[in-house]
């Protein structure tokens, strides 16, 4: 029962803080379509809220688990143990900062710019909550470097997806909504590039090429080919996306509409399962730090 929490919340503040971090970023690199698909500071608001409310949770289950205790028998001199004596702690400190912070912002004065960054912040401090916050020395602080930008790259692309699907199964006027497709395809490939990048460079440290034979037979590796094909899923449906159907739209094919809301509303899919698998990940070891 408590890994399962555990997992839960991990997965529910990995897309929650994602979108709060890609929605808004998505308005900054497609400035022609800023006022059109402009996000909801409610909605934003709201994220942050969700957030803050879940960072209250997973440091209590965190708490719990490593206590070996239920929530119930949980004691606050324990949670606040955990959050002075521990990074995993300190960065937790800092993503509720941030999200108040935010959450305040979006109350007075919505700002893009400074939105992201705080927002990045939060998103940022998941990190601690991995593997790669477990090492020592200047190649973990790599790991650990590695792993935020991944966290940011990822939900780069999660973002891109929910409003490109939003526009893709609204009313968006077709030419507008191939120009901010077109865009996201320009992003994409950076986007693509890093999280190919920051992957291997932390499954190199974490399992290393002696642990490579090991993947299929523990659960750790299982999940990690199958998160590994899940991607491989998503370049293939976001390649399809850019090279036909996206041009295809502005022609004025008749069933290309139909088929990129598929094809878009799978790769989300294909993301959220990731994440699913990711927040799973977390709670594992890897086959070199088991064995």
């Amino acid at each position: 029962m408590g890994d399962a929490l555990t997992i839960g919340v991990r997965f529910a503040l990995y897309v929650d803080l994602m979108l709060l971090f890609g929605l808004p970023l998505f308005a900054l690199y497609t400035p022609l379509q800023r006022r059109l698909f402009a996000i909801s500071p409610k909605v934003l608001g709201a994220l942050a809220l969700l957030g803050l409310a879940l960072s209250v949770l997973s440091i209590a289950a965190m708490t719990a688990s490593m206590a070996w205790v239920g929530l119930a028998e949980l004691m606050l001199a324990d949670v606040e143990a955990m959050i002075v004596d521990t990074s995993i702690g300190h960065a937790w400190l800092a993503r509720v900062i941030a999200l108040m912070m935010l959450a305040a912002l979006l109350s007075v004065r919505p700002r893009t710019g400074l939105g992201v960054l705080l927002a990045g912040v939060a998103l940022g401090s998941l990190a601690w909550t991995g593997h790669g916050a477990a090492g020592e020395g200047a190649s973990a602080n790599l790991l650990l470097i590695g792993d935020i930008v991944h966290l940011f790259a990822a939900a780069a692309w999660l973002g891109a997806l929910v409003v490109l699907s939003h526009m893709v199964f609204g009313s968006t006027d077709v030419l507008v909504a191939q120009q901010a497709l077109d865009r996201f395809a320009k992003a994409g490939t950076v986007i693509v590039a890093t999280i190919v990048a920051t992957g291997l460079s932390s499954s190199a440290f974490l399992i290393g090429w002696s642990g490579v034979a090991e993947l299929p037979e523990t659960r750790y590796g299982q999940l990690l080919l199958l998160k590994l094909v899940l991607f491989v899923v998503m370049l293939a449906l976001a390649a399809m996306n850019r090279f036909r159907l996206t041009p295809a739209l502005l022609d004025g094919e008749p069933v290309t509409r139909s088929k990129l809301r598929r094809s878009l509303a799978l790769e989300t899919a294909a993301a959220i399962a990731i994440l699913a698998l990711v927040a799973w990940l977390g709670t594992l070891e890897p086959p070199v730090a088991a064995s």
